[in-house]
């Protein structure tokens, strides 16, 4: 026997998964702050009073910094969702933060991917979702080319001891997974909500060079940004190292970080970790680079998601007719 859910019902619920977002990305943020094992809050606050760096113009500087990250992370959704259907810049702002907020809590960002094609109607949820994953690709891929470059030229610098016999391993399996993967995707039963893997491929083609290109221009774009902005903390700490050397860490950081799968929230440890490792070869003090570590998180993720809970929390399921 079939019964229909009552309005009033279905609307409590939904109210109920909207708030639970919102309490869910507090509650790990919170946590985030106050029992990180690696940076104390009271240690964390205690040495950005002795260092005493955030004066009005450094606060001011920083935040243009991640509103320009932001900015152009907005205008890159905005351009690639324009391919499948028009959207203001208010509508990319709403998805994209509001997307970073039920996100922040799911592993490798994945959420993001539902909290996206769920401000579009049913026909238009699967390109949506492959829309977000190019987008995601093209920074990835813009990480990956500056980071094996910056990597390789670490390594060399710094006469790193590198088990050549287990990257050759990883890369070996890394190949042969790939090899089934795409075997496996060309099977004509292959799926993804209904779109063969050739329907894909002509998606992507129909796209056009002209829309890749910015896609991959505007991640080029937010790399910059936040690469710099990472160099600027540095400098603010008093850490004293030229542009160019910094880079070549900065950019082996985030490629090394971006590779391990993990919880958005927990960035952050990942991100420090692995800076600590390698910034260690600069002489800059396991404090200093935690503190930045976790500033760049509290810019470029936090106050983002803050703002995106406001989106969450008065998302409206769209038209059946849009």
């Amino acid at each position: 026997m079939h019964y229909n859910v009552p309005y009033k019902t279905k609307q409590f619920f939904f109210v109920l998964i909207k708030l639970s977002i919102v309490v869910g990305a507090f509650y790990f943020i919170f946590t985030k702050l106050s029992e990180n094992k690696n940076l104390q809050l009271n240690e964390f606050i205690s040495f950005l009073h002795e260092n005493d760096t955030f004066s009005p113009k450094n606060i001011t500087f920083l935040l243009f910094l991640t509103l320009f990250n932001w900015f152009f992370e907005i205008l890159k959704w905005k351009s690639l969702v324009s391919t499948v259907k028009s959207i203001s810049f208010k509508n990319a702002i709403e998805q994209s933060l509001g997307g970073l907020t039920a996100s922040l809590i799911t592993p490798n960002r994945i959420g993001d991917y539902g909290a996206k094609a769920i401000y579009f109607s049913k026909p238009l949820r699967t390109k949506i979702i492959l829309l977000n994953l190019l987008g995601n690709m093209a920074q990835m891929t813009i990480t990956s080319v500056f980071g094996v470059i910056g990597f390789v030229i670490f390594v060399n610098r710094y006469q790193i001891d590198v088990n050549y016999y287990k990257v050759l391993k990883f890369v070996f399996i890394l190949i042969i997974i790939g090899f089934f993967a795409v075997f496996g995707v060309k099977q004509k039963r292959f799926k993804i909500k209904g779109y063969s893997f050739n329907r894909i491929l002509d998606f992507i083609k129909k796209l056009g060079v002209k829309s890749h290109s910015i896609n991959l221009f505007l991640s080029l774009v937010r790399y910059l940004i936040f690469s710099f902005q990472f160099y600027y903390l540095l400098t603010m700490f008093g850490v004293e190292v030229d542009y160019a050397k910094a880079m070549v860490v900065i950019t082996s950081m985030y490629f090394l970080a971006s590779i391990v799968p993990s919880i958005s929230i927990f960035d952050v440890v990942i991100k420090g970790s692995v800076s600590i490792f390698l910034f260690g070869y600069v002489q800059v003090n396991e404090l200093t680079i935690l503190s930045i570590t976790t500033i760049m998180w509290l810019l470029n993720f936090v106050i983002p998601s803050l703002f995106g809970s406001y989106f969450v929390l008065n998302f409206k399921l769209p038209n059946t007719a849009d």
